[in-house]
């Protein structure tokens, strides 16, 4: 049998996961696992939003519409958009990961710019749909090349995956404004976002007002739902979005129909709203405690990451090594492995997911 081989690789994520869970059956000694990409300082309790779900109904039990159900993507207009936009302007994807290959299969477009340390899964998908890419180090650097970007697209994630770094808004919406007016297209992927503003936030209702800014927003991350693999991409552009249409169709002939009810439910009902506040309460509560403790104990890379932006995410950068971390039975991914140019200096810093509970989480940094 002859295969096309991509050249793309596996998570190195996954590995470094299963090698610290044979580690702790070998050892019989408990590990952090701060190298996954999952909000874990508590579940969201869905108990009383899904009490009332009819799991024999029409829209569960047969093809959802092919862009989504129009009740979750009217909910998504009003909660996201503030209705500044149109609920066609809305596609439902499987997943945020599953937009993203979607969205850079329909751009036409030279090359995409990635920031210079990147999260791995967009060069490998780029790299499978034989998209050209390169690296770009800040905001300033983008505003200074925006007259030479026509034809190209610029992948923003703010906060960053795996940095952590949070950008202000209002430079972060400068910058797009004129990546945009220049004839770049600018993909706002930006899933941990919704984590940290509140529903009232006017960002994505800026953004949906420029012709040539794709959105790809997960549930993953904001309301802890990566296991229903559900997200949304958000574009302003007709022929875009029949095109992205006619994807969807062929990729996936709908999107889950249990995980839109589940999703719809919990942005437009009271127990819905009540179950994705009490979550991002808890999770951010913990998150700003573990940045301070790490900044505290001398471990956050401020001076070489955090000079001109804030740490916010669910990941940070620290100065220790991946073999360092584990030597104290903490999980982490070494920085190299976010970068193409950089691995030999990214080596001595770690990325750490720091959506853990506080508790556990000093438990472990405190031998440092």
């Amino acid at each position: 049998m002859r295969v096309n081989k991509s050249g793309a690789r596996y998570s190195a994520i996954v590995g470094i996961g299963e090698k610290i869970k044979e580690l702790s059956k070998q050892t019989a000694r408990e590990y952090l696992f701060l190298n996954r990409g999952v909000n874990a300082v508590c579940n969201i309790n869905l108990n009383e939003v899904v009490k009332d779900i009819d799991f024999n109904s029409g829209t569960i039990q047969v093809y959802p519409p092919n862009s989504g159900f129009p009740r979750l993507k009217s909910a998504i207009n009003e909660i996201y958009f503030h209705n500044r936009t149109r609920d066609d302007n809305i596609t439902i994807s499987a997943g945020g990961m599953g937009g993203l290959d979607l969205v850079f299969q329909t751009l036409d477009i030279d090359k995409i710019l990635l920031p210079r340390f990147y999260w791995g899964a967009y060069a490998n998908i780029l790299l499978i749909r034989n998209v050209p890419n390169q690296t770009y180090n800040s905001l300033p650097e983008l505003k200074a090349l925006a007259g030479s970007m026509a034809g190209t697209a610029v992948i923003i994630c703010d906060p960053n995956n795996p940095v952590g770094n949070k950008y202000d808004d209002a430079e972060v919406l400068e910058t797009v404004k004129l990546l945009e007016s220049k004839g770049a297209v600018v993909v706002f992927d930006s899933p941990y976002r919704r984590v940290f503003y509140d529903r009232d936030e006017p960002m994505f209702a800026e953004l949906a007002q420029l012709d040539n800014v794709v959105i790809v927003e997960s549930f993953s991350k904001s309301v802890g739902l990566s296991g229903q693999r559900l997200a949304f991409v958000h574009s302003g552009n007709e022929e875009f979005n029949n095109e992205l249409g006619i994807r969807i169709l062929y990729a996936n002939n709908g999107i889950n129909g249990f995980a839109q009810e589940l999703v719809s439910r919990l942005l437009v009902s009271e127990e819905g709203k009540k179950a994705v506040d009490n979550f991002r309460k808890e999770t951010v509560r913990d998150i700003g405690l573990n940045i301070r403790y790490l900044k505290e104990k001398g471990l956050l890379a401020d001076n070489e990451f955090y000079s001109d932006s804030d740490p916010m995410g669910i990941f940070v950068i620290v100065n220790k090594t991946e073999k360092e971390l584990l030597e104290k039975y903490i999980g982490s991914v070494s920085l190299s492995y976010f970068t193409k140019d950089e691995k030999q200096w990214a080596s001595q810093f770690s990325r750490l997911c720091v959506s853990v509970p506080h508790s556990g989480f000093v438990e472990f940094f405190s031998s440092f």
